[in-house]
């Protein structure tokens, strides 16, 4: 296997594991924290940018003897265009840069005994002009279409297993399952409140990796007053064994993002993407729905996944996205790094054709319902420069918020009041409320 994809798959498999895990805490003593003079780390072009560098917590003796911290910006995440050294005054040091162009900055920064204090400091410039690396195919509608026409032959038979003894917060919940492609099936979850005729409803898309669903995913959503749905991106029983899953992610499974990619007809993303889409319209053909809200998420794969689902079924009426990954492939090729499930790393020309049918900028490109977007500015695995050029493509009213210190896992603290603001009033049944991105 490619060294850099191997490297970039056991990356993403440790994020996934400490998801799971719910250890998303830095067990170092000391960390480096940059933080930038525009509080949402957006620019314009020559326009001069400062960070201000702490070692973190205030105190840490980490970097004592060690000397100066020292740094490599990057244009794009991928273009090395300066180094140096930041000289700390009490814990404390500055760094400075710009870009005379739209684009993306990515500061790595070491200190401590054999760097091994590290950190990073981000900045995004007239991001609004950030367009996607590879075209969008001439057949791309007509290779989607053809699929869901596909789909459309194989009746859903949903099974609904009710499972447990509900929830004590007046809920009805349900194991469920629908049947896909190739003989396939989608296996999730739902709930909905015990009291009541018609709801809201929410469909939740899952992050990477080979897993449980976790009940209390859609009765907490519930006991709101959701109508919520959750999935697995595989063909897998959904409460199985820690066991079974780890014996998946070994076998079957394993870097499952690579089964097929060198066809769009063969991508193991073409199971799960049709399947998403199978999902909502189950959800749209219920009674229990209202009729007029029907809210996508996801986070990371998830992004991708809610990027498909709202692009091709018209009955979605807002998407909320935090780090959407599968976002430009084609990355490179505009002088930006490319992030998960990092087709670009096989140096394959059969699979970079692939990836123009599942770059999640071109299914943004064609959601025109209201779309909230979260994104980290040192996130190395849905690169910032890739999450914009999704979000630039969309059509409809849109809102993204920058989290300066958020990588893919942590310090997302910016995005959680929007996003709850917006699920606020969708459950409500009022429109979103889309503020202006600053």
């Amino acid at each position: 296997m490619n060294r850099l994809l191997k490297s970039a798959l056991l990356l993403s498999a440790s994020f996934f594991a400490a998801v799971l895990s719910g250890n998303a805490a830095d067990t170092a003593t000391a960390t480096i924290v940059a933080t930038p003079d525009h509080p949402n780390g957006v620019y314009r072009e020559g326009e001069p940018i400062h960070w201000k560098v702490e070692i973190k917590p205030a105190g840490a003796t980490a970097t004592d003897g060690a000397g100066p911290l020292s740094y490599v910006v990057k244009k794009g995440g991928l273009t090395p265009i300066d180094k140096g050294t930041i000289t700390l005054d009490h814990g404390v040091g500055a760094l400075s840069a710009s870009l005379p162009e739209a684009g993306t900055l990515l500061v790595e920064i070491k200190g401590g005994a054999d760097g091994a204090l590290k950190g990073a400091a981000g900045a995004i410039v007239s991001p609004e002009k950030i367009k996607v690396g590879a075209a969008c195919p001439d057949d791309f509608d007509t290779f989607w279409k053809t699929q869901l026409a596909e789909l459309e032959k194989i009746p859903a038979h949903p099974v609904l297993t009710p499972a447990g003894d509900g929830d004590p917060n007046g809920v009805h919940y349900e194991k469920i399952t629908l049947d896909n492609i190739h003989g396939t099936h989608v296996q999730g979850q739902i709930a909905r409140p015990v009291t009541g005729a018609k709801f809201p409803a929410i469909l939740q898309l899952q992050y990477a990796g080979i897993y449980p669903l976790q009940k209390n995913w859609v009765t907490e959503k519930a006991s709101k007053g959701w109508l919520a749905m959750n999935i697995l991106a595989h063909d897998l029983p959904i409460d199985e064994s820690e066991a079974f899953y780890q014996s998946q992610s070994a076998g079957p499974l394993k870097n499952y993002t690579l089964i097929g990619n060198e066809s769009r007809e063969t991508s193991y993303f073409l199971r799960m993407l049709l399947g998403d889409h199978r999902a909502a319209e189950y959800l749209a053909s219920r009674p229990d729905w209202d009729g007029k809200t029907l809210v996508v998420i996801g986070t990371s794969q998830g992004g991708i996944q809610s990027f498909f689902t709202a692009a091709f079924f018209p009955k979605v009426s807002a998407v909320i996205v935090e780090v959407p990954a599968g976002c430009d492939p084609g990355a490179s090729a505009a002088g930006r790094a490319f992030g998960w499930p990092y087709w670009a790393a096989s140096k394959s020309e059969k699979v970079m054709e692939t990836s123009r049918y599942y770059d999640a900028v071109h299914f943004a490109a064609r959601i025109k319902c209201p779309l909230l977007v979260g994104v980290g500015l040192i996130d190395t695995t849905s690169p910032v420069g890739a999450v914009y050029a999704a979000f630039n493509s969309a059509q409809g009213p849109k809102e993204i918020v920058p989290m300066v210190h958020g990588d893919h896992k942590t310090h997302h603290e910016e995005f959680g009041p929007r996003r709850e603001a917006w699920l606020k009033a969708l459950l409500q049944g009022q429109p979103a409320p889309v503020a202006a991105s600053k």
